[in-house]
């Protein structure tokens, strides 16, 4: 069962709030960083999330054909095979869905899902993320009741964000302003519109300042606080402690102690897409730099075919793909927390 059920997805959720870690849920363009992860989760003996975002998607149908839907199942067949020889539970995931792309990417991804159900075999995804953070907090939250419903019968996790996470993904920009920082009224108003599980499971991205991208230390004002203030603001409504399972995105450049702060708090799932974009390319541009006669046919030459074959500097990213995993996950607690 190396692709999660819907059982266990929830079950590692539950081991995540618990015992207080949280899993990397890392961004994926192609098989190659498909396999790099898988191998990272692997090595770390973590659980972990694999995600693809509607650009990523679009990239893996064929730049030519740049089909969302397309993309997404492909990624997740591929998955299903491959993920077998791994020893670790992986739930599949796809990342920001703006308002204008619902319907041509998670609105029937969701409904794949649902039909796969009906006839008795397990969604395509474990989860979809709603980014309603460009529109109003009522139009978000009406949307997010809609999907909400649509992913309880499909028996998927539905993620979404209040409040918006700055800098810049995939053509998604989000303002540095107030925004940043969700408040414990943005928080009630989500709990009273959606519920707090009992209308379906969510996830809920809730903003402490984050922001997409990479960032010299300090540019980032972090304050992993206005996650204890909405957990408690709705925990002390409903009677329920930490009541959202959260999600930390845009953590490029975050210190240690934050994100741990963070994971006290109640966050259950950590994007990471940026800094294994980085730890993906940086052995490619290495191998090029030091094998520039034998990738390149120079005055006349035939250059060295083990350099220019895709495997050669392939491998090499893969493992420092690989490497930056099992950091998200010792970082985030989660490595030696496999279930099985």
């Amino acid at each position: 069962m190396p692709i999660a059920t819907p059982e266990a997805y929830a079950e590692m959720l539950d081991r995540a709030k618990a015992n207080g870690f949280a899993y990397p849920a890392i961004n994926v363009t192609s098989s190659q960083t498909l396999n790099a992860a898988l191998r990272g989760f692997a090595e770390a003996e973590s659980d972990g999330i694999i995600q693809v975002s509607t650009g990523g998607a679009e990239f893996l149908s064929g730049t030519t054909v740049k089909d969302m839907v397309t993309g997404a199942v492909a990624l997740a067949e591929y998955a299903r095979v491959v993920a077998k020889n791994y020893p670790v539970t992986i739930a599949l995931h796809t990342d920001h869905c703006p308002k204008e792309k619902l319907d041509g990417f998670m609105r029937p991804l969701i409904q794949m899902s649902a039909e796969r159900v009906a006839r008795g075999e397990e969604p395509l995804f474990q989860s979809h993320m709603w980014d309603g953070s460009a529109v109003p907090l009522e139009e978000n939250l009406t949307i997010a009741a809609e999907l909400l419903e649509k992913c309880a019968k499909a028996r998927v996790i539905m993620e979404m964000e209040i409040g918006v996470v700055g800098g810049e993904e995939d053509g998604i920009v989000g303002e540095m302003n107030e925004k940043l920082y969700t408040t414990p009224a943005d928080a009630l108003a989500t709990a009273e519109a959606v519920g707090l599980g009992e209308k379906g499971r969510y996830l809920l991205a809730a903003t402490f300042g984050n922001v997409h991208g990479v960032y010299k230390p300090g540019h980032v004002k972090l304050r992993p606080s206005v996650l204890k203030e909405i957990q408690e603001a709705v925990g002390a409504k409903y009677g329920k402690e930490k009541p959202f399972d959260l999600v930390f995105h845009g953590g490029s450049g975050s210190a240690l102690e934050e994100i741990h702060e963070a994971i006290s708090y109640g966050v259950v799932k950590m994007n990471i897409d940026t800094d294994t974009q980085y730890a993906f390319t940086r052995p490619i541009v290495d191998h090029m730099f030091r094998n520039y006669d034998g990738v390149l046919k120079v005055d006349g030459e035939v250059g060295k075919k083990k350099m220019y074959d895709p495997r050669s500097y392939g491998k090499a990213a893969e493992a420092g793909m690989a490497a930056r995993v099992v950091q998200a996950c010792q970082d985030l607690k989660s490595a030696g927390q496999k279930m099985r």
